[in-house]
């Protein structure tokens, strides 16, 4: 099967939807598929062969974040191009009213498309006000997927109809094979929790955390905060409690290699996140390396965590609350590995093996609906004769 993917943002800068696209292509190609990827990047940027970039993104505000996008009739011409060459079996558009390659591809594209939603958002006037512009390309979708059931209510909200709710897959051995590392790893007198994410973003909750420090060093006075992500961390901690910037160590971007390290090392990773997220591949990854978790209450990370069974939660933006947790958890280790022990057992459900089979059998759906419309008006016409015949 010939499979094209369309990712909107930018493979320069790390991202829940590249890291999903990028793990979703390389197992099919591991399955013996071909498989090509369009996705803006920089001509700096090195790429797996099987991306093909469709130029600079530009950064943009857009559902709370910041997103690096490409847009222009430059970038639709080689959209064109990329299809052209492809001759896809199927396409798999991600984020499809995003306002980059994704809508240029959708507009330019015939044939089984599949379209993926990744956003979970409540309202929005973006939204609102492109539908109309786009609903007759979003016509041609033949299958739509929700990562969770939050994006599937911005879809059934926003755009109408409905989507299969099919999660972001986790390579789950890789990270529980991960070995600790002796720097992160902690002692009795230095427990280390662990934050991942773009800590100068609000929304993944690294001032929330900050907030609630104060009272866990009261309780735990070695502890150690360990903060990977991209961000300036002078202009991060500007205002917070000296004593709390000391137990703070900023490792800066990491490889995956060591994210599923810091992972496996850390007595707890804690997910402020305030609002935004649709799934939380964080969390399952996390629980792969058997890390025990912490996450705000916020519906989808309740999902994941189902409940709070397999993983510790605080009220959303409520710093008092999560050092009250955190600081229970620290005190019981035991419990931290029936958390850890679990949510690594839950992890399985997310894993490739298992999601990829899931949108193959959406992708083979629609080549073969696809292909009975080709042939369904011959077929009648055939029928109508045999039956004059008789």
């Amino acid at each position: 099967m010939r499979i094209g993917i369309v990712c909107p943002y930018s493979f320069d800068v790390p991202g829940g939807v590249q890291f999903h696209v990028r793990d979703l292509a390389e197992h099919f190609i591991g399955e013996g598929e071909e498989v090509s990827v369009l996705a803006p990047a920089d001509s700096e940027t090195t790429l797996p062969g099987y991306v093909v970039s469709s130029g600079g993104a530009t950064p943009v505000r857009y559902n709370g974040s910041v997103a690096r996008l490409n847009f222009g009739p430059v970038t639709a011409a080689k959209v064109s191009r990329w299809l052209d060459h492809g001759r896809f079996d199927v396409l798999h558009i991600h984020e499809p009213m995003a306002p980059s390659v994704s809508v240029l591809a959708l507009m330019a594209a015939d044939g089984p498309i599949v379209a993926t939603f990744h956003t979970s958002m409540i309202r929005s006037r973006t939204m609102q006000t492109a539908y109309p512009i786009i609903r007759p390309a979003l016509e041609k979708v033949a299958a739509r997927i929700a990562v969770s059931e939050d994006a599937r209510r911005t879809v059934t909200t926003h755009i109408g109809g409905d989507a299969i709710v099919i999660p972001n897959g986790v390579y789950v051995d890789r990270f529980a094979a991960a070995p600790h590392r002796p720097e992160w790893t902690s002692t009795p007198e230095r427990p280390t929790i662990a934050f991942l994410g773009r800590m100068h973003e609000p929304r993944k909750g690294l001032p929330v955390l900050a907030a609630a420090l104060p009272a866990v060093l009261d309780e735990v006075p070695g502890l150690r905060l360990l903060v990977a992500g991209p961000g300036d961390p002078v202009e991060v901690t500007d205002g917070w409690p000296e004593r709390v910037r000391q137990a703070a160590e900023f490792l800066g971007s990491v490889s995956d290699e060591d994210k599923a390290s810091l992972l496996a090392s850390a007595d707890v990773y804690i997910a402020p996140n305030t609002g935004g997220e649709s799934f939380g591949i964080i969390l399952i990854e996390a629980m792969s390396a058997g890390a025990c978790v912490l996450a705000s209450d916020l519906p989808a990370f309740s999902r994941v965590l189902d409940g709070g069974a397999v993983g510790a939660m605080f009220r959303n933006e409520d710093p008092a609350h999560l050092a009250e947790q955190l600081i229970g958890l620290l005190k019981d280790p035991e419990r931290r590995r029936e958390l850890a022990t679990s949510g690594q057992a839950r992890a399985h459900l997310f894993d490739w093996s298992v999601v990829a089979d899931q949108i193959r059998a959406v992708y083979e759906t629609v080549v073969e609906g696809r292909l009975a419309a080709q042939t369904e008006p011959s077929t009648r016409w055939n029928r109508f004769l045999r039956g004059g015949a008789r």
